[in-house]
């Protein structure tokens, strides 16, 4: 996936607005050798984003990454060199770590999830919660991590929650209306067996269980005999995501995957080219 031109320019225009007047110190001609070194293990993500936010500033910006987008690294590790005129890379830094750095903690929090289910056969989603701006790349990176995604938004898929259960008159109703409305993926959230029940006769391409617990997303499971996809959500950890894949739903959705980052320590260093 590639940034547009568009955000690269958003993202810098926050920070440098009407010009960098500290990097203006430094003469236009200087050149210089940057590197970026991350302080702790992650799954590098967002080498697009880093890249052209140093080539929108200047087209002599050269980059030669160590790694690949995707793969595991561990504290300590040297990511990447940087050679360009010295305002660039000053004028660039925040910016090209504030993405890599939050995408990087993205692809390692999905990681540590998908990691956690491996070998049950259970998919691991992201969901909506997505830091405002950066949906798309955030769900990149969710992929990147070894997860997948649910619906880009509200207008590829259909999932009715309770507020829209009240407004149509009931589940069956509400998923009546789905189906004539759009030709699309349609899910139902439920909260509580009798509500599961009503769903599983409406038939909806999938049914997203909320903060069922084990002994209740075990009783949909057998109940739904394979019938619908089931995903589960609501309060999902790295302690009880096993348990939760065990009992044979088909999907767990976690906003934590994309809202509750701490974003990876990175570092860049940068030296004068000698004129």
């Amino acid at each position: 996936m590639q940034p547009t031109s568009a955000e690269i320019a958003a993202y810098l225009a926050e920070d440098i607005g009407g010009g960098d007047l500290t990097a203006n110190i430094i003469p236009a001609s200087a050149q210089a050798w940057a590197t970026v070194t991350t302080r702790e293990n992650a799954v590098l993500c967002g080498q697009a984003w880093f890249e052209a936010v140093f080539r929108r500033l200047s087209p002599d910006v050269a980059i030669e990454w160590l790694y690949r987008e995707g793969e595991a690294i561990v504290a300590d590790t040297l990511l990447c060199r940087i050679k360009g005129p010295a305002r660039a890379l000053l004028s660039g830094e925040r910016t090209a770590l504030n993405l890599l750095q939050t995408l990087s903690a993205t692809a390692t929090t999905a990681s540590k999830y998908a990691d956690a289910v491996a070998g049950t056969g259970c998919k691991v989603l992201d969901t909506r919660k997505t830091i405002p701006g950066l949906r798309l790349a955030q769900k990149y990176a969710v992929k990147c991590g070894g997860g997948f995604n649910h619906r880009l938004g509200l207008f590829d898929a259909i999932l009715i929650k309770e507020n829209h259960i009240i407004a149509a008159g009931s589940i069956a109703q509400a998923v009546k209306a789905a189906r004539l409305s759009s030709r699309v993926s349609v899910e139902v959230e439920v909260e509580n067996m009798d509500e599961f029940r009503q769903a599983l006769a409406a038939c909806p391409d999938r049914i997203m269980l909320d903060n069922f617990s084990i002994a209740e997303t075990i009783g949909a499971v057998r109940e739904n005999r394979g019938k619908l996809e089931l995903e589960a959500s609501g309060n999902i950890t790295l302690e009880n995501i096993r348990a939760i894949a065990e009992t044979g739903v088909d999907y767990i959705s976690i906003g934590a995957l994309t809202k509750n980052l701490s974003a990876i320590d990175l570092s860049m260093r940068i030296e004068l080219v000698p004129a």
